[in-house]
């Protein structure tokens, strides 16, 4: 090639590389926002760098991508309130709840008792002066139906206050009677409370064999699971399979988890001791310690409960919170002696009473009211879950006497 081609060819490209810049500065004018636009950040997805100059204080570097503003501050959000100590909530009416609703269930599994109390006002007030002879009479009659010495006298003495002297008929006794025992139980009448902010609130349930201990423990169960609270039950009753198997049945049932022995006869302290670890663990609100039925008049086996009550300690201090006594309403005056027993050996803080509705003594239940002022936390007159409800003073009062 000759020299002069050489030189051409170079002007050439170098009028080609000035022409490219100009269009490309063009271009970059043309896609530049005019002064005093806000320059459009990147996605939050991409990185931002900022300079150096910027990052200290300086003023942007030319070219330099504006930096994100910072994210507003998030609001603080407060926190949940702590949950509120729960009490037994009446379970649902069912569809085919007997008319009259739990009243008329009380009443009916009452009756027993009822007529026990009441045949012998009825005979005995007839329009008839309320004398000493009939007060002796009253009390006696009081005390045949399981009322007890204590309570009976008071009643009694209640009447010679307000009525000696005058003439009552047999309905006027039964209201009267009515008042003074809704008196003697009012201070008992305390539903139970549980504290799901302890995760878990633990019920220790006590009682000799055959109270119904394991089936309050399923009622139980269900009642707060329908009150929106996580439950758990410990199958304590190691040596009795058809006790363990009731309660994973009811599990199953409630969504309440259950911890059960490996295998029969298991350490029911160990059980228990492994049970609340996981429940804390898992935050459970509500754990209902099943437990053998203990015969009051043996010490090795009331030492035994000690013992779950001492393991129970060694993680949480203040459990059991709250320790269960469960009667069975038809032992009479057998269950003061039981309560009076558990009372001293386990620190009973309540008390459930079963199977009114087998029973002519549910009377007792004004003797232990009387006797020990435990509180009354429920009772029970069936097999359902709808009949295991809250104890109410006047409700169990008229019942008890046959009026509506």
């Amino acid at each position: 090639m000759r020299p002069q081609d050489d030189a051409g060819a170079l002007r050439e490209a170098e009028a080609r590389q000035q022409t490219a810049q100009r269009e490309a500065e063009a271009r970059e004018a043309a896609a530049a926002p005019p002064p005093g636009h806000a320059v459009e950040l990147r996605p939050p997805s991409e990185p931002v760098a900022i300079p150096p100059a910027q990052a200290s204080g300086g003023a942007p570097l030319p070219g330099a991508v504006a930096p994100r503003p910072a994210a507003p501050a998030a609001e603080p959000v407060p926190a949940a309130p702590a949950a509120e100590p729960v009490l037994i909530a009446p379970a649902a009416e069912p569809a085919t709840a007997a008319p009259g609703g739990w009243f008329s269930r009380l009443k009916s599994g009452l009756a027993r008792s009822t007529a026990r109390l009441t045949e012998g006002v009825t005979t005995l007030f007839r329009k008839r002066r309320l004398d000493e002879a009939a007060l002796e009479e009253l009390e006696e009659m009081l005390i045949t139906a399981d009322l007890g010495v204590a309570a009976s006298a008071r009643i009694v003495e209640g009447f010679r206050r307000s009525r000696f002297g005058k003439e009552v008929t047999d309905e006027e006794v039964k209201a009267a009677l009515a008042e003074e025992i809704a008196a003697i139980l009012a201070p008992v009448a305390h539903e139970m409370e549980v504290d799901p902010r302890r995760a878990p609130h633990v019920v220790l349930v006590v009682g000799v064999n055959g109270t119904g201990k394991t089936t309050t423990i399923a009622k139980l169960g269900r009642i707060y699971r329908e009150l929106g609270l996580t439950c758990g039950f410990v199958a304590g009753d190691t040596f009795r399979a058809a006790a363990v198997e009731q309660l994973q049945i009811w599990g199953e049932r409630t969504g309440c988890q259950v911890h059960a022995p490996a295998k029969p006869g298991a350490d029911a302290a160990g059980l228990a001791f492994d049970a609340l670890r996981a429940a804390k663990e898992a935050g459970t609100q509500v754990l209902l310690v099943d437990t053998a039925g203990r015969l009051h008049n043996k010490a090795a086996l009331m030492e035994e409960l000690r013992k779950i009550i001492r393991v129970l300690k060694r993680q949480d201090e203040t459990a059991p919170h709250s320790v269960l006594l469960v009667l069975d309403a038809t032992t009479g005056q057998n269950a003061l002696q039981q309560v009076k027993v558990f009372k001293e050996m386990v620190a009973v803080t309540g008390l459930a009473v079963t199977k009114l509705d087998g029973s002519a003594k549910g009377g007792v239940v004004v003797a232990l009211a009387q006797e020990f002022g435990l509180p009354v936390h429920m009772v029970g007159v069936g097999e359902t879950a709808q009949d295991l409800r809250p104890f109410t003073a006047r409700d169990f009062a008229r019942g008890l006497v046959g009026l509506d």
